[in-house]
């Protein structure tokens, strides 16, 4: 890899995400790190680079289209590792997964998708154990925040000598809009289960993402869709949209480490509404807001209505709206002794645009430039990077911290 052109490919530098990520790295990115900036079309992507401050300006630019296997072979082959925002990646994604794969290429996206995430293990683990390339899925909200915040719970209790843990959920509070890529890979997801059904069962399993499901442990693991619930602190709380998504990342995680976290190891999120009657009210109705979406996204003439009032691909909230929005994760986990820990990951910027752009911006040059755990094939942010990604957003300003209750 040292006679590779550069360390890190963008790729989407084009799209609003995409620009995004490349803002962050020319502001952050050490000196001397060799990126390059990719799109479908030169002129977008010049267009992007055009903006950027100083040497980011002379950053090379690589034209690939995400469905040409041979542009996408001679861009894995140059550099170190791709970072990827093209969604839907279910429909965009796998060429590229592949490439990098076969040219023991480090790649990271920022799916949030059950069903392109298992195709991607199931096509690729093996080739990159055998290359040498971390694929590592998940790399922006979904599902940094869950699975770093339980990887640094698990981290305690084991040096604590507390034992496993057992129960474990996380509550989820942000202030932010959809991005419109999620809603099109929400859409592209719900459409691909309508066609096959067969496919929800696959969605649907709590270790759908599981290396190994034979070797899961016996434990009952909670439901992605509960009627409104309360939080160990006595708020209200609803369905967290990413919970189907980021519990199957962080029981991946937990399976891949040979089961670390323990053989009871139960994990579960909810995002918090608040407290008294707001907060009840509040419940309900995301609750069933977010059963009403689904369901109109598999229906086609509420499909159709949904497409003109959900954000679409490409779109996203301005300057200023980005910056009001944070994100909060509290983790609270039980071990096998009684003992209790709460994990907290939290950041400032809305969730799936300004913090997402920071945690794939850092991830993309740990990939590229950190020794990073000596492991490859289809991994999770936790497996991939444990406390190195941690280090790196604690730097970005980025919280994670966890203590003993």
């Amino acid at each position: 890899m040292s006679e590779r052109a550069h360390d890190l490919v963008l790729f989407g530098a084009s799209g609003f995400v995409g620009k995004l990520v490349a803002g962050y790295l020319a502001e952050h990115a050490p000196e001397g790190t060799r990126i390059a900036l990719a799109g479908r079309t030169r002129a977008k992507v010049e267009l992007v680079r055009a903006d950027l401050p100083g040497a980011a300006r002379s950053w090379p630019v690589l034209v690939a289209d995400s469905a040409d296997e041979d542009a996408l072979a001679e861009l894995a082959a140059s550099t170190r590792a791709v970072i990827t925002t093209v969604g839907p990646y279910a429909k965009y994604g796998m060429p590229l997964v592949q490439a990098c794969a076969r040219a023991g290429t480090h790649y990271a996206d920022l799916t949030g998708e059950v069903l392109f995430v298992r195709d991607a293990i199931d096509a690729v683990d093996t080739v990159a154990r055998e290359s040498g390339a971390k694929i590592v899925h998940a790399c922006g909200y979904d599902s940094i925040p869950s699975d770093l915040a339980v990887a640094e719970l698990a981290r305690r209790a084991a040096a604590d000598g507390a034992g496993g843990l057992t129960e474990v959920q996380t509550v989820a509070t942000a202030k932010g809009g959809f991005s419109g890529g999620t809603i099109d890979s929400m859409r592209a997801q719900v459409a691909a289960i309508k066609e096959h059904p067969e496919l929800r069962r696959v969605a649907g399993h709590p270790y759908a993402l599981s290396p190994d499901r034979a070797a899961e442990p016996a434990t009952r693991q909670p439901r992605d869709a509960t009627p409104p619930t309360r939080t160990a602190d006595g708020r209200w709380a609803a369905p967290f949209v990413m919970a189907p998504f980021n519990t199957r990342v962080v029981r991946r995680s937990n399976a891949l480490a040979d089961f670390a976290y323990g053989r009871g190891f139960s994990y579960g999120e909810v995002m918090a509404t608040g407290g008294g009657i707001p907060g009840a009210v509040t419940a309900g109705v995301v609750t069933g807001g977010l059963g009403a979406v689904l369901a109109g996204m598999s229906f086609g003439p509420t499909a159709a209505l949904l497409d003109k009032v959900l954000p679409a691909p490409g779109e996203g909230p301005d300057e200023a709206t980005r910056a009001r929005g944070f994100f909060r994760m509290v983790t609270t986990g039980t071990t096998e002794s009684g003992r209790r820990y709460r994990s907290v990951a939290a950041g400032k910027g809305d969730p799936g645009y300004a913090a997402t752009a920071v945690m794939l911006g850092e991830a993309g040059l740990s990939l590229a430039l950190d020794d990073l755990p000596d492991r490859a094939g289809s991994l999770t942010p936790a497996t991939a990077f444990g406390a190195v990604l941690v280090d790196r957003l604690r730097a970005a300003g980025h919280t994670y911290e966890v203590t003993e209750l």
